[in-house]
């Protein structure tokens, strides 16, 4: 996926903003430069988009947003940017994380009122996993794909130009890093050329760039990876052969609750509301609500890379407002048992250890300290019949990529900007810090839209001066 270095060139068509990649950033970016009366063509290489927004559960944080004070909470941006800046032990970029709290709790709005995505708050999530505050939003279906379902229905509402099928092979550039256009090619071989006057690049991560992921993340670059096969880097690279800067390559977000058998995430909120996890020997292995990205390297670290959720029915009955879990109960994935001696010969679980646990627990409920520091406050002692659902640990996203400025258009390692491109999603960095353990729950789709909507704000008014 080379760049071509070229003088000015004749493109057989144009547009003024071209964007690849029709996820929740593509899109978002296609909206706000769409709401400035500029022409915009986004490009898909899927025949349906897909992308890591409809394997995402499709919720973004987002504070001091009018949904939020709709739910009768009040949230700052200023209370987010401490929290992100928390959570990354300091290690991210300050500007970075003041420019996405100040903005994205706007752009939730903008999406709402402009828009039509009926974005609100869930009440499942509290201030969770770093947060202060309950601030996810997601639309009623509570799943990715209902998200980018809505996301595609407000760019047809727009008459955006989506083209699909469409596999961006080749970037035409100056010498001196301004885009030209594109090639693409189809799937029955045809090729084309597009030219652009501002490119913004939304065409995911390198999660599923398995070279890539042993590059810069080597931990777990022989994994489990729970991601779309479109994560694979080509826009991070056509970034560095412009000379743009990168940051962070070593951050992921890990997914500690996915199920192998199904290829599916098991929705937390099971361990959130009360449930625990076990290894093979029936022992607990970590405070299970610490770290939400960062449980995926604790699981992988156990026997066989594995794990059991235990929970009760209690649990198993309202985790069917999930989607997803509905699925995973159609398709009997998890377990149950009348007792702790039955659930252990069911799944294979050392019965001594399920039984200690089970009542190390449950005396946390009435005072004993729990050894990882874990606070079961406000739930109840788990009650038999039990349940139990086989889980690893995940690479899902990654998180380090393109460095932007406040515009979301990409910089050099000088700090200069080249002329005309753009980046949001994953193909820009994020504020997770260096690693795993900097990941704030929906923090993925929060930087996609916010930067989405600012690539596309500001690769409008380029195009069209």
């Amino acid at each position: 996926m080379p760049i071509i270095h070229t003088d000015p060139m004749d493109f057989p068509s144009t547009t003024p903003v071209l964007v690849i990649g029709a996820g929740a950033a593509g899109l978002t970016a296609a909206l706000a430069a769409a709401d400035t009366g500029t022409k915009v063509l986004v490009l898909e290489r899927d025949a349906e988009p897909t992308g890591m927004t409809s394997l995402s559960q499709g919720f973004m944080c987002a504070a001091g947003s009018r949904a939020q004070r709709a739910a009768g909470v009040e949230d700052s941006a200023d209370a987010l940017f401490n929290d992100i800046m928390t959570k990354t032990r300091g290690q991210t970029d300050p500007a970075l994380a003041r420019l996405l709290a100040d903005n994205c709790g706007p752009t939730v709005d903008w999406l709402n009122e402009a828009h039509a995505l009926v974005l609100t708050v869930d009440p499942a999530w509290r201030g969770d996993f770093g947060h202060t505050k309950p601030r996810l939003h997601g639309p009623p279906g509570r799943t990715g794909p209902d998200l980018h379902s809505r996301l595609l229905a407000a760019a047809a509402r727009a008459k955006i130009t989506l083209r699909t099928n469409a596999t961006v092979t080749d970037l035409y550039a100056t010498p001196d890093g301004q885009v030209l256009g594109v090639a693409i090619e189809t799937p029955d071989a045809d090729t084309a050329t597009i030219g652009c006057n501002a490119l913004i690049l939304a065409a995911g991560g390198f999660a599923a760039n398995r070279d890539m992921v042993a590059r810069f993340i080597p931990d777990v670059a022989e994994s489990p990876c729970y991601t779309h096969s479109g994560s694979d880097g080509s826009a991070i690279t056509w970034g560095l052969e412009l000379g743009a800067a990168t940051a962070d390559m070593g951050a992921f977000q890990g997914h500690g609750a996915f199920s192998a058998e199904t290829r599916m995430a098991v929705a937390y909120n099971l361990v959130m509301q009360g449930g625990f996890e076990v290894n093979q020997r029936g022992e607990r292995f970590s405070n299970e609500l610490a770290d939400i990205s960062g449980q995926a390297m604790h699981v992988l670290a156990q026997p066989n890379g594995a794990a059991w959720i235990i929970y009760d029915s209690h649990l198993h009955t309202a985790a069917q407002i999930w989607p997803q879990y509905r699925i995973l109960t159609e398709r009997q994935t998890m377990l149950s048992a009348p007792t702790a001696a039955a659930l252990a010969h069911a799944t294979g679980i050392d019965p001594t250890g399920l039984e200690s646990t089970l009542a190390a627990v449950t005396a946390t409920h009435h005072g004993a300290p729990d050894p990882f520091g874990r606070s079961f406050a406000g739930q109840s002692p788990l009650t038999p019949p039990y349940y139990a659902i086989k889980i690893t640990g995940a690479l899902f996203h990654t998180q380090g990529g393109l460095v932007v400025d406040h515009h979301a258009q990409v910089r050099r390692a000088d700090g200069t900007t080249l002329p005309n491109l753009f980046a949001a999603g994953g193909s820009a960095r994020s504020v997770s810090g260096p690693s795993v353990w900097g990941y704030l729950p929906a923090m993925g789709l929060c930087q996609s839209i916010t930067l989405g909507r600012l690539a596309g704000t500001h690769a409008a008014t380029l195009a069209t001066t």
